[in-house]
């Protein structure tokens, strides 16, 4: 009996496959119950059982890959949709808001999360020879691309090493180099060139996000942030956006509010004093803003949060 012969294509697209199907094996072993782990520094593997609310979040630079389910992202109005043929690239620290699309018991959402070192990605691109332009960094600093079968092959063997800690200090730093090369040749090499430039051209931008980070709940004067980095006004806000997709007052206004949502939450504040620890000297326009972002005021927000952690409660006691 004849052996029929795969045609190249085939066999790439049964190899794909094959890797995508192992992915799923390596991330449902590592992680048997809804949550997260990071068998890897900087390598953060996820599962979900369920959809679960809108998640507002700091993003750092990272690559993210879905192995099971799909995942909306909005950065401001624009909506970035992903899933296990595809990859998101995060290259700046982003306000974003995150949502699974499909997770059920029977197939759960699995992921995992590399945060990219900008030191490694600038010693990558520095031995590749490439060097940033002023039109490579004013790309929008999110996006997502095909994941092709030579970026899925290096994810699979990084996960691989979960399974042998012993080979990881050695081999992962390897593949580490190998996805961030990967991703520079892809169609993602503009953004991935602005994790690298700390320095250089968009200087003026990586100091901007980092010092709306630190110093979020300061008045922003504009024209002062813009020529204390060494812009115009004007230079400043358009940069800015491009990069953002936000205004720098938008940015700011996200960071607070999700600032103050975490402070509620987690240390038990009332909407009045958190409004003044992110920065709001006016309590009703605080609540006026958190409200359109969340949905609800305040305290009902916070009420709504907590109510299946004490339906949890309930349940274990009984």
């Amino acid at each position: 009996m004849a052996t029929m012969t795969l045609q190249p294509k085939e066999r790439a697209a049964r190899e794909a496959q094959a890797n995508r199907d192992e992915l799923v094996e390596l991330i449902a072993r590592a992680v048997r119950a809804d949550g997260a782990a990071e068998p890897i520094k900087g390598l953060f593997l996820h599962r979900a059982s369920s959809p679960h609310e809108p998640l507002h979040s700091v993003y750092a630079p990272v690559f993210c890959v879905i192995a099971q389910g799909s995942k909306e992202v909005f950065l401001g109005h624009e909506r970035y949709v992903y899933d296990p043929f595809h990859y998101l690239l995060v290259t700046a620290e982003l306000p974003l808001v995150s949502h699974l699309l499909e997770a059920s018991r029977e197939r759960p959402y699995l992921s995992l999360r590399l945060e990219l070192d900008p030191a490694l990605v600038g010693s990558v691109m520095v031995e590749a020879g490439h060097h940033t332009t002023a039109s490579q960094a004013d790309v929008r600093a999110i996006s997502v691309s095909a994941l092709d079968s030579g970026l899925l092959d290096a994810v699979v063997r990084l996960v691989r090493l979960v399974d042998t800690p012993a080979e990881a200090p050695f081999l992962a730093p390897l593949i580490l180099r190998e996805i961030v090369y990967r991703l520079w040749r892809g169609e993602q090499g503009d953004r991935l060139s602005y994790i690298a430039t700390h320095s250089g051209f968009n200087a003026p931008i990586v100091k901007a996000i980092e010092r709306l980070h630190k110093d979020f709940d300061q008045p922003l004067r504009i024209d002062t942030f813009a020529r204390e980095l060494g812009m115009s006004a004007s230079g400043f806000h358009h940069r800015f956006k491009a990069v953002t997709a936000m205004s720098p007052l938008q940015f700011q206004k996200r960071l607070r509010l999700q600032e103050a949502r975490r402070l509620m939450l987690g240390e038990g504040l009332d909407a009045a004093n958190t409004a003044y620890r992110v920065g709001y000297n006016d309590a009703s326009h605080f609540n006026r803003e958190y409200k359109s972002l969340f949905g609800l005021p305040p305290m009902r927000d916070v009420e709504r949060l907590r109510e299946p952690a004490r339906d949890s409660i309930r349940l274990a006691a009984d």
